[in-house]
C-alpha cells in the first residue's frame, strides 16, 4: 500500500478530486476525507461516545457524528463528526478516515456496519498526526488516498495535483513555519554559539525524527541503535540530538495536551 496525501483550500476542489478518483476507478473504501467543521445541526443530531473508548487515540475527544443520517457530501462510507481538542469539530469520511487522526480500529457504535479493515490501516503515516490537525486547524481539507501499488500512487498523486492539492510536503513546511519561532528561540539558549539559520535542516530532522513511528516506546538503551539505524551519522551532530529532544518534549506535550498540537 502506498499512501498518497493532499491538502485543499476549498469543498469544491475536494469534491473535484473525489470525482476524479472515482472516474479512475479508485475504490472508494481508499479515498479518506478529513474536513474541518461541521454544522451545529450534524454535531447535535447524534449522540456523544465515550472519550475514553478502547482504541481511541489521545488526540481526540469525544466521537460526536454517527455513520448514518450524516453526510459530508463525497459518497464515501464511515462518516462521522469527531470533536479534536483544540480544533474543534472535524469530519471525518471514508473508511480508515477516523484511524488517520488515531483512532485505530475501536469506532464502536459510530461506525456501525463499517468496520475498518485492519489491512487497509497498516502502514498509515501516523508519525503525520500534527500535520494533518495543524493543515485542519488552518481550514485545509485533508485528502488521504491508499494506492494499492506505486503506479496507481503516480496517478492518484496527479489527480490530486491537477485539482489543486497542495503535496504533504508544503503542508509540513506550514507546519514548521508555525513551530519554527519558537524552535529558533530554544535553540539560542541552549546553543548560544550555533546559527540556527545554518543548523535548521538537521535541527528539524531530529525533532521530525521524534515523532516517528516507534520513537515513543524507545528506551534510553536502545535509542541510539535506533536513531543510528534511521539516520545514520546525521544522528550524531549537536543540532540533530537537540532537535530529537525538542520533538521528544514536543511529542510528549501533544499527548497529554493535545490542544498544543
Amino acid at each position: 500500500m502506498k499512501t498518497v496525501v493532499g491538502t485543499f483550500q476549498t469543498r469544491d476542489e475536494v469534491e473535484a478530486a473525489v470525482a476524479s478518483l472515482r472516474r479512475a476507478n479508485i475504490d472508494r473504501t481508499r479515498i479518506n476525507v478529513l474536513t474541518p467543521g461541521a454544522t451545529e445541526r450534524e454535531v447535535r443530531a447524534v449522540p456523544e461516545e465515550d472519550a475514553e473508548a478502547e482504541g481511541m487515540g489521545t488526540a481526540l475527544g469525544a466521537v460526536v457524528g454517527g455513520a448514518t443520517g450524516l453526510s459530508a457530501g463525497y459518497a464515501l462510507p464511515t462518516v462521522i463528526t469527531l470533536l479534536v481538542p483544540g480544533l474543534g469539530p472535524v469530519v471525518a469520511a471514508g473508511a480508515v478516515g477516523a484511524a488517520l487522526l488515531g483512532l485505530g480500529g475501536a469506532l464502536g457504535g459510530a461506525a456501525a456496519g463499517h468496520a475498518l479493515e485492519t489491512k487497509l490501516t497498516e502502514g498509515l503515516p501516523k508519525d503525520e498526526l500534527p500535520v494533518y490537525l495543524d493543515a485542519l486547524r488552518r481550514g485545509r481539507t485533508v485528502v488521504v488516498v491508499l494506492a494499492e501499488d506505486d503506479d496507481q500512487a503516480l496517478s492518484v498523486r496527479e489527480i490530486l495535483e491537477d485539482a489543486g492539492a497542495e503535496s504533504l510536503d508544503a503542508a509540513r513546511d506550514m507546519w514548521w513555519i508555525g513551530l519554527r519561532d519558537a524552535e529558533e528561540e530554544s535553540y539560542a539558549e541552549v546553543a548560544q554559539d550555533a546559527d540556527f539559520n545554518t543548523d535548521e535542516a538537521l535541527y528539524r530532522r531530529g525533532f521530525e525524527a521524534a515523532l516517528g513511528e516507534g520513537a515513543s516506546d524507545l528506551t534510553a538503551g536502545h535509542r541510539e541503535a535506533w536513531l543510528q539505524e534511521r539516520h545514520g551519522e546525521a544522528a550524531r551532530e549537536a543540532a540533530f540530538r537537540r532537535g530529537f529532544e525538542r520533538g521528544c518534549l514536543y511529542r510528549d506535550s501533544r499527548l497529554h495536551h493535545p490542544e498544543m498540537s
